[in-house]
């Protein structure tokens, strides 16, 4: 009794040549596409793409509003919990008051 025979190299591109030629009589049989239809799907697919880079863009507008607004507020809080720096004139008079004080316990 024969065995199977396993396909060699050339029956298998001979099948797949066939699959091709079979796959473009089927998509060449189908009714062809009118030019109103396409321009109705470009149309769409461009007013889509439009749509989303509008949201894509108000989307990084917010964004950067809000790390704007968080970096105003960090600033505003730092502000308030900082010392105040004592300008040159109080410098001056807390050291006089100082070597006062000391003159005072000699």
């Amino acid at each position: 009794m024969r065995g199977f025979k396993d396909p060699t190299l050339q029956d298998r591109a001979a099948a797949g040549q066939k699959a091709r030629e079979k796959a473009l009589q089927r998509l060449a049989a189908k009714a062809p596409v009118h030019e109103a239809v396409l321009a109705e799907r470009k149309a769409a697919r461009e007013a889509r793409e439009a749509a989303a880079a509008e949201k894509s863009a108000a989307r990084k507008a917010a964004l950067a509003q809000e790390k704007a607004d968080k970096k105003a507020r960090a600033a505003e809080a730092a502000a308030a919990s900082a010392k105040p720096q004592p300008t040159e004139a109080d410098r001056k008079a807390a050291r006089d008051a100082k070597y006062a004080a000391r003159k005072n316990r000699k």
